[in-house]
């Protein structure tokens, strides 16, 4: 779990920021290719700021 004062971004705001639809950020989840995430209590998703960037950071190409 992250630690306290980590951003935590829903889905919707990763989707909004990649410009992907969400049934691409659940078909990445799904098949073990998308950033990891924080399961709530609740069911609900999140992601944490610094794992997006070092998902992002994986995809880079020279």
């Amino acid at each position: 779990m992250p630690s306290a004062g980590k951003e935590l971004l829903t889905v919707a705001e990763v989707c909004q920021r990649l410009k992907i639809s969400r049934t691409t950020f659940y078909q990445w989840r799904r098949n073990g290719r998308g950033p990891l995430c924080v399961i709530l209590p609740s069911g609900r998703l999140r992601i944490p700021r610094p794992a997006l960037d070092r998902w992002l950071d994986g995809r880079l190409t020279p």
